[in-house]
C-alpha cells in the first residue's frame, strides 16, 4: 500500500513510559550476574512481569524457578536472584539455610514500603496493607511481619466492612503499583472510619506509577483507542488501561506484542494513545508504532509531563562489572 492510500493517524506517545528505575535495575542485575558468574543464573519467580523480558533472559542463560528447592545440588554455587517485587523474609532465610548465594533485586521503593510497614509494627500499630491479594509484592510485604499483624484491604467495600481489634491503633501502607485515584478513595474511607489511622512517612505508590498514570490522564481525552504495552499479570499496566478509559479514551487495550493487535477490532481510528507499563521494554513500544505505520500514515506526537532521571545502583557484588549499551539493546533498542 502506498503512503497516499493510508489513512492519517496521530499517535500520542506518552512520556514517561516503560521501564522504571527499579525494573531497569532488576534486569541489569540478572544480565550482570550472567556476565560475572556465567550461566545458569537462577531467578525466583518472574524477575519482572513481562514475558518478552523473561524469555530474553532465558535465552541468555537465566533459569526461572518458583521455589528454591528446584535449584539442583550441582548449581548451588550459582547465584539466585530475587525478583523486583520483593520476597517474604522467609525466602532469604531459606536461601541462607541452603547455603545459596543470592542477589536481591527488590525495587528500593518496594523495600521502602517494607520498612514503613515494619515501623508501624514496631510502634505497636496493626498494619493495614492496601493492595491486590496474591500479587507478589503484597505477598512480600505481608511476609515482612508476623502472621496476624497485617490486614489486606483491596477496595472501598473492604474498607466499609473492616473490623480491627483496636480501631485507634492502625497504620497503613500500599502496594506501589496501584491506581492513584482508587487508592485515594480507599484511604479516605479508612480515615473516615478510623480517624487515628496513621499514614506512612512517605507515599507508598511509587513515582513511576504516579507519573505514568498522570501522563495517560492528560493524553487520553479525544483518543479513539489507547494502547498500553504490558503483561496481563502486571498490576501497574492494568491500572493504566483503567486510567485511560476513565480519562476519556473511547477504548483501551492491554497488548504484549504487535502480533496481538486485532486490526478488525481496532477499525478506523484517527487518534491513538500509546504508553507502556513499568515492566514493558521500549523495543516493543517501537514494534507497536511500526505496526501502525504499516497501515496508517502515522505522525507521532510526544505527550510528556515530566522527565525521570532516577537511577538505582545494582548490588555491590556486581558494580565492578561493565554494563554496555549492547548488553541492554535487546530491551532498550
Amino acid at each position: 500500500m502506498n503512503i497516499a492510500a493510508k489513512p492519517p493517524l496521530t499517535i500520542r506517545l506518552c512520556g514517561p513510559r516503560g521501564f522504571c528505575a527499579g525494573v531497569d535495575r532488576a534486569i541489569q542485575i540478572v544480565v550482570l550476574a550472567l556476565k560475572s558468574y556465567g550461566a545458569p543464573v537462577y531467578v525466583r519467580h518472574e524477575i519482572v512481569h513481562n514475558r518478552y523480558v523473561v524469555e530474553g533472559l532465558e535465552a541468555k542463560g537465566a533459569v526461572f524457578v518458583e521455589e528454591l528447592d528446584e535449584i539442583p545440588e550441582e548449581h548451588r554455587a550459582q547465584p539466585v536472584v530475587f525478583s523486583a517485587h520483593g520476597v517474604p523474609k522467609s525466602v532469604p532465610e531459606d536461601a541462607s539455610a541452603r547455603n545459596l548465594f543470592y542477589l536481591d533485586a527488590t525495587c528500593p521503593l518496594v523495600s521502602k514500603v517494607h520498612k514503613q510497614a515494619m515501623r508501624h509494627n514496631k510502634l505497636g500499630r496493626h498494619v493495614v496493607l492496601i493492595g491486590h491479594a496474591g500479587h507478589p509484592e503484597v505477598i512480600g510485604t505481608m511476609g515482612q511481619l508476623p502472621e496476624g499483624t497485617v490486614s489486606l484491604i483491596e477496595t472501598v467495600e473492604d474498607a466499609d466492612v473492616y473490623q480491627p481489634a483496636d480501631p485507634d491503633n492502625l497504620g497503613y501502607v500500599t502496594q506501589t503499583t496501584l491506581s492513584v485515584d482508587d487508592t485515594a478513595g480507599v484511604i479516605a474511607r479508612l480515615q473516615e472510619r478510623f480517624p487515628n489511622l496513621t499514614a506512612p512517612a512517605a507515599d507508598s505508590i511509587c513515582y513511576a506509577t504516579t507519573n505514568r498514570q498522570e501522563v495517560v490522564k492528560q493524553a487520553a481525552p479525544g483518543c479513539d483507542l489507547f494502547i498500553i504495552v504490558g503483561a496481563p499479570n502486571s498490576s501497574n499496566s492494568k491500572r493504566l488501561v483503567e486510567v485511560a478509559l476513565r480519562a476519556g479514551a473511547k477504548k483501551s487495550l492491554l497488548v504484549q506484542r504487535a502480533s496481538e493487535l486485532d486490526w478488525d477490532e481496532i477499525g478506523p481510528i484517527s487518534t491513538l494513545g500509546l504508553s507502556a507499563g513499568a515492566s514493558a521494554p521500549e523495543v516493543i513500544v517501537n514494534e507497536i508504532i511500526e505496526a501502525f505505520r504499516a497501515r496508517f500514515d502515522a505522525r507521532v506526537e510526544l505527550a510528556e509531563t515530566v522527565q525521570e532521571n532516577e537511577h538505582f545502583l545494582v548490588n555491590r557484588e556486581l558494580r565492578s562489572i561493565e554494563l554496555t549499551h549492547e548488553d541492554m539493546a535487546w530491551v532498550n533498542g
